[in-house]
């Protein structure tokens, strides 16, 4: 039978059309043409159905969700917000706040050492010297899509990662801190641990510290993300502790 109008369609012809476009487009243009469409945009059923479809859950998925539209667009956002975690572009997007001793350096991973790492995709890291160094990023996090709304209603967990390992020949004190900012770039949370001190001599494994945000104050508009050390013998050169494989995502992890 022809159809004349679109609404004409049942319901569930509609929601699985409606699985096919774009979110945004969903909330910003298609929720306005008519009340049908309006209520049906608004249906648990519609988001749970797109997030099946992108693989954001699977069919025998028996998590308790709150909200499947903002369970919908924290997956559909979830990435790493670090840019160049692991050195693969030098030093392009880090702000190299301590740059003592011989400076930071880029260094490949030996054969031995990618064996060794849990990720078999980093290629490089990045090597400090026997002053002080430090390198920050700030994830700007409404350029990044994360609207302020979401943050402030929803305040989606948000969790920082880290890899570092020392030298065997030589000992190093490692260092991280993170600090959730306002727009005033007022810090509304901070996640400081005490630096890691390597003995000389150590099994030189890469080391991952980590912390997840819960709970914090409304009006989380930027991440701040700083790390870095220094060899604790002043060898000329990079005898420091090694970074890489950084990252900070947001919302629900990936199933």
């Amino acid at each position: 039978m022809a159809v004349g109008n679109i609404n004409e369609l049942p319901e569930n012809i509609l929601l699985e059309l409606f699985t096919h476009v774009p979110a945004r487009q969903l909330l910003l243009r298609c929720r306005l043409v008519c009340s049908l469409w309006r209520d049906l945009i608004n249906l648990v059923t519609l988001w749970k159905r797109k997030c099946l479809r992108e693989g954001f859950i699977t069919e025998d998925w028996d998590q308790p969700v709150a909200d499947w539209k903002v369970f919908y667009f924290l997956r559909s956002l979830r990435r790493n917000l670090l840019h160049n975690p692991c050195a693969e572009e030098g030093f392009e997007f880090w702000s190299l706040d301590v740059n003592g001793g011989d400076e930071w350096k880029v260094e490949d991973l030996s054969k031995d050492q990618r064996k060794e790492f849990p990720n078999d995709q980093v290629k490089k890291y990045f090597v400090t010297s026997y002053y002080t160094c430090l390198k920050s990023q700030v994830v700007d996090l409404k350029a990044e899509g994360y609207w302020e709304e979401l943050m402030d209603t929803t305040r989606p967990d948000i969790e920082v990662k880290d890899w570092f390992a020392a030298r065997p020949d030589c000992g190093s004190k490692y260092q991280l801190c993170v600090q959730l900012l306002s727009s005033a770039h007022a810090p509304l949370g901070t996640f400081q641990p005490d630096p890691a001190m390597i003995q000389q001599k150590s099994d030189a494994k890469w080391r991952e510290v980590s912390h997840t945000f819960s709970n914090y104050p409304p009006g989380v508009r930027y991440i701040w993300f700083q790390h870095g050390g220094v060899d604790t013998h002043y060898w000329a050169g990079w005898y420091g502790p090694r970074v890489t494989n950084s990252s900070i995502t947001i919302g629900p992890p990936l199933p």
